[in-house]
């Protein structure tokens, strides 16, 4: 997805980061909407950088706080011990099942989330209420 940033240089500096996290692309940032001359033909959206909570332009978490698809009962396992640290082979062992079968249960948890990686699946997670640190 590609956005022009717009706002104060404090709000953009906050929102970029949560832009850039969610492999959204900044094609422009300015403090004021540009000309629609001046934006580019493959422009996706615009997002308004503000700290007023009332603007109808207030920035909103790019994370959904619904999943799209519900995890299993065995990939809440899975999530549980990937927020313990522990590796594939660890899990393996632990739920009696393959190295290969965790590999293809954290790639779905992943998924799921939104995440990038391990770590931002168990973030994403502990946002959600699914586990708790």
């Amino acid at each position: 997805m590609r956005v022009v940033l717009v706002g104060r240089v404090r709000d953009r500096d906050r929102v970029r980061p949560q832009l850039l996290a969610a492999g959204i692309d900044i094609v422009i940032e300015a403090a004021a909407l540009p000309a629609a001359a001046e934006l580019p033909e493959d422009l996706d959206a615009v997002v308004m950088a503000t700290t007023d909570p009332s603007s109808p332009f207030a920035t909103r978490s790019f994370e959904p706080t619904e999943l799209t698809e519900a995890l299993t009962a065995r990939e809440q396992e899975v999530l549980e011990l990937v927020a313990e640290g522990l590796s594939n082979k660890a899990m393996a062992a632990a739920l009696g099942i393959s190295d290969q079968t965790v590999k293809f249960h954290v790639a779905a948890i992943i998924a799921k989330l939104g995440a990038t990686n391990r770590t931002d699946a168990v973030r994403r997670a502990v946002r959600r209420g699914l586990i708790a640190l």
